[in-house]
């Protein structure tokens, strides 16, 4: 692929069948234009983040290399999501479908609608368990290596659930 970037997108879901969701989430990822899936991790059942009670979410995280630039790629994934019947009502609420935009390339970005790196993947393990899978030497931009953020979180509750 010609002028891409890396991008590494997490996938979360905790209705309608949440690992079927996620499946479909990493099958229309990679069925972006300009876009190939080029890793995928594990998929984890993680407890519920944000203070809201609901069932637990399944997690994941997809390394695509793309030609999309950042905010093309964040106009693509709300698109999955709102295909995958995504409804925006109660902050870290219930989803089918939630794809968040964690890392672009060594992209830093603080715009409205989009942060780059993703503004608190640093301090969540349902993040960065996936991300390691895929990328645990990755060092993220203000923040240091994915596997020495993996270490400061507490990952209890948090069970691969693919192998």
């Amino acid at each position: 692929m010609r002028d891409s970037s890396a991008a590494y997108v997490a996938l979360g879901s905790n209705l309608d069948d949440p690992a079927a969701q996620v499946e479909g989430g990493f099958a229309a990822l990679a069925a972006l234009p300009g876009t190939r899936l080029v890793a995928r991790s594990r998929v984890y059942r993680t407890p519920p983040w944000g203070g809201v009670e609901q069932p637990a979410f399944v997690n994941a995280v997809a390394a695509l290399e793309t030609s999309l630039a950042p905010h093309a790629l964040l106009r693509a994934l709300l698109a999955v999501e709102a295909r995958a019947g995504r409804t925006r009502g109660v902050r870290y609420g219930p989803r089918t479908l939630d794809l968040d935009l964690l890392l672009f390339g060594d992209c830093e970005l603080r715009e409205t609608g989009l942060t780059l790196p993703h503004p608190r993947l640093h301090e969540r393990a349902f993040v960065l368990l996936p991300l390691a899978d895929v990328a645990r030497d990755l060092e993220v931009p203000g923040h240091g290596s994915v596997a020495k953020l993996l270490a400061r979180v507490d990952t209890a509750g948090c069970v691969a659930i693919d192998g």
